[in-house]
């Protein structure tokens, strides 16, 4: 009868049982002293009631063993609860450094999914199991919230910013894909499924859905030459802005003397807000693509400026013809 309603979302991470048992555990130990604190004040007002009016209760004296022992269990239990809790944290939030990266875009009432082979997916998510899967997350307008019960994972989608989770299934199904975070009058509309598959068959699903599209790095290069930024952004020493071969991951100095490394942010930051953080040896002459490009072409663009980083021999195209509007860099 309630087959259909099960207490708990199925356990299919490799994060998921780790989750569950520390719940258990807190509430396990919530459940012990409640319990007892319940029935000692209980045992404790029929015991010690006034039988009389006249009745003088005997002088209460202190227990130093008592003291102790309601001290210090109570504080090796926190510190246990804090810790494991700390531990699992850590682990929940620092993904593998051989995770599948895959871009994810919150929209009023959608999920719109990108791969970096090109594929893309609304309100679906097909992954691999034994995989590690980062999601790199940002929305177009308001706070959302990506949420799979079955794999313990819920991280906030902002405006303005990346956010990351990551998983890891461990068993092929469907899975419930939820927006945790209230956006709007169709909230509740805002749902999808995550499709875990055998690694065969997710590599038959790729083929099948990308052989029409390009990957998101070419895709990237397209909109680069697009937007006219190879005529400043080449390998030449003589360009006015710097050459972007190998800077994903790299350490960027900047004109405050700072150091900040280019990860997606960075990038992200200096497309849209190029005047925040103007690299060293560069005027600030590069104009912001504010309003020019949505979030999905800025992912693309990351994704080809990331690829360069793989092979720091790539060298960026310059072209002969009439400027496009990307002049210059930080």
């Amino acid at each position: 009868m309630f087959s259909d309603f099960p207490i708990f979302p199925e356990v299919a991470s490799t994060i998921a049982g780790r989750v569950d048992a520390l719940y258990f555990f807190i509430a396990a130990v919530g459940t012990f002293f409640f319990t007892l604190i319940s029935v000692l004040v209980l045992v404790f007002a029929i015991k010690y009631r006034r039988r009389s009016e006249d009745e003088r209760p005997a002088p209460v004296h202190g227990s130093l063993q008592l003291e102790l022992v309601w001290t210090i269990i109570p504080l090796i239990l926190a510190l246990v609860m804090f810790a494991w809790g700390a531990n699992l944290y850590v682990d929940m939030y620092s993904p593998p450094g051989n995770a599948l990266n895959i871009y994810v875009v919150g929209k009023q009432w959608m999920w719109k999914i990108q791969h970096p082979e090109g594929n893309r997916e609304i309100n679906e998510l097909h992954v691999p199991i034994g995989t590690p899967v980062k999601l790199i997350m940002t929305s177009e307008d308001v706070i959302h919230s990506f949420y799979v019960p079955a794999f313990r994972m819920k991280m906030d989608v902002l405006p303005g910013r990346y956010t990351s989770a990551w998983f890891e299934a461990t068993k092929p199904g469907k899975y419930h894909l939820f927006c945790a975070e209230y956006c709007g009058t169709k909230h509740s509309e805002m749902i999808g499924s995550v499709y875990a598959m055998e690694p065969t068959e997710y590599q038959d699903w790729l083929s099948r859905t990308s052989a029409s599209s390009a990957s998101m790095a070419e895709a990237g290069e397209e909109l680069f030459a697009q937007l006219g930024c190879p005529t400043c952004h080449a390998s030449d020493s003589g360009a006015r802005g710097p050459a972007l071969a190998g800077l994903y991951g790299s350490t960027v100095n900047l004109m405050t003397g700072e150091t900040t490394t280019a990860d997606d942010s960075y990038i992200r930051n200096s497309i849209i807000d190029p005047t925040s953080q103007i690299t060293q040896g560069y005027a600030p002459l590069m104009p912001t693509y504010k309003g020019q490009v949505n979030e999905e072409d800025l992912l693309k663009l990351i994704a080809y400026i990331k690829s360069l980083a793989l092979d720091s021999s790539h060298s960026v195209a310059t072209e002969d013809s009439t400027k496009g509007p990307l002049e210059s860099n930080e």
